[in-house]
């Protein structure tokens, strides 16, 4: 099991346990060979089937429309406690059955959270799908809990805390960082949970979230892989038809939302493990589906033009140029309901000072703010994120990665598939633009990743 948030020191969905990464599903949309099919049933549920006929291989996906962000204040990490606790069995399938057979056919099976959503997937022989809607379909609404599979597995995902942020002192550090990127938005805290909230998550509390959030209506199934829609639409009516809605849903997730930046903040992780020191920025911009027309694929130019790769004004800048930097990153998470980050990250040399490296990031940002980019290396990135994201879709699971995703979020079929199209067009003054109004100092969270050499200096001292 995984789960996710957004953090700028990378961008990526881990398999099992919990990766506390965003961008897992921080996915460059884009068209397909073969457009999807979309259906909704009457009870809410709706189906997007991605026709791909190369291997006769199928991934099912479900999402539903709930996250960390969308919990009780209090009651941190429930949606991911919730996500483990899928897995205990029902009554028609006790705990175990399901990965059994997912791994008796040879396939793949897990699930994930993130800020916005918690998923499930499973990647099977064709032939075995049927079984595996039927598994899915019926642990959305019979689940079945108990205090002693219930609290062994919150130890388990306390344990995990320990292992994935309470040990890794650059997952510590980009906590924190966004804890004090959001000041109102739920964004702030953390997947995974706050470690002294996860300690008091119960039964009651999860079968409470449950009841409340898995619902045909409040969910969206995604079929990629070796099937037609034709035959899909028979199995979902005869798995998913019969459940009913749940009506208390809401249609729009209402959250509290941010405050317009009035300073920019400054977090220092020190921590005797640590290795490579490292300078992590974040900056409060809008996600592809709060952004106003254009900005959004403005803000990918804007990503891969400044760090995405060794050509970038970044990397140039600090590597290349003047020697001060080992790595320089950008990144944009352009999938979220509410408003997004930007991101950089920069290791520095041994002995290299934070001050010169952010100087350079500024110059950088200035300069991108007050000059539009050079018409050749404006192609060159665009040609980039297009052809990164073709290629990409030699991988079903990452297609339906996509579809989920920007679904979800507030995103269209017709979004997703125009998303090359919104690339070509975005222009030099675009990009400056985005950089002059979204990459101010005001908007940012600075986090600097050091080593502690104090208990070192004690032991020196007696």
């Amino acid at each position: 099991m995984t789960s996710h948030r957004a953090t700028a020191l990378f961008v990526a969905a881990l398999v099992c346990t919990t990766s506390l990464s965003s961008s897992g599903l921080r996915a460059q949309t884009t068209v397909t060979s073969e457009p999807p099919a979309s259906f909704t049933l009457d009870n809410g549920l709706q189906v997007v089937v991605i026709p791909d006929h190369r291997t006769p291989v199928v991934t099912q996906m479900i999402w539903y429309k709930l996250g960390s962000a969308d919990e009780t204040p209090g009651k941190s990490g429930l949606a991911h406690f919730l996500e483990h606790l899928m897995f205990k069995g029902t009554a028609k399938h006790p705990a175990g059955e399901f990965l059994q057979t997912v791994q008796r056919v040879g396939g793949d099976h897990n699930a994930f959270t993130s800020v916005d959503t918690t998923g499930y997937y499973e990647r099977v022989p064709r032939e075995q799908l049927p079984a595996m809607m039927e598994f899915e379909a019926d642990r959305m609404t019979g689940l079945i809990l108990k205090d002693e599979n219930v609290l062994p597995e919150r130890d388990v995902v306390l344990e995990e805390y320990n292992m994935r942020v309470a040990n890794q002192p650059d997952e510590r550090l980009a906590e924190q960082i966004m804890a004090a990127l959001y000041l109102n938005h739920p964004y702030g805290r953390p997947v995974i949970g706050w470690h002294q909230e996860i300690e008091k998550l119960d039964r009651e509390d999860a079968l409470a979230f449950y009841r409340r959030f898995y619902a045909p209506n409040n969910a969206i199934l995604v079929i990629a892989g070796d099937v037609d829609v034709k035959d899909i639409r028979p199995l979902v009516q005869k798995n998913f038809g019969p459940i009913p809605a749940q009506h208390a849903i809401p249609e729009k997730r209402i959250r509290p939302q941010e405050p317009t930046p009035a300073a920019p903040r400054t977090v220092t992780l020190s921590d005797p493990r640590v290795e490579q020191p490292g300078l992590i920025r974040y900056y409060l911009v809008p996600s592809a589906a709060t952004a106003a027309a254009g900005e959004s694929p403005a803000l990918d130019v804007l990503a891969q033009l400044m760090g995405g790769g060794a050509n970038s004004y970044l990397y140039r800048a600090l590597v290349i140029d003047r020697g001060l930097a080992i790595t320089a990153e950008t990144g944009y998470d352009r999938t979220a309901l509410d408003p997004s980050q930007f991101s950089i990250s920069v290791a520095p040399k041994q002995g290299v000072e934070f001050a010169p490296i952010e100087e350079a990031i500024d110059k950088v940002i200035a300069d991108l703010a007050q000059n539009t980019a050079r018409a050749e290396e404006l192609e060159r990135v665009k040609t980039q994120l297009i052809a990164n994201a073709t290629y990409a879709q030699d991988d079903q699971a990452k297609l339906a990665s996509w579809y989920g995703g920007a679904l979800t979020t507030g995103l269209s079929i017709d979004d997703i598939r125009s998303w090359p199209d919104r690339i070509r067009a975005v222009t030099a003054e675009q990009v400056r633009a985005a950089a002059a109004k979204w990459l101010g100092k005001n908007r940012s969270v600075t986090g600097y990743l050091i080593k502690d050499t104090a208990p070192k200096d004690k032991e020196k001292r007696s």
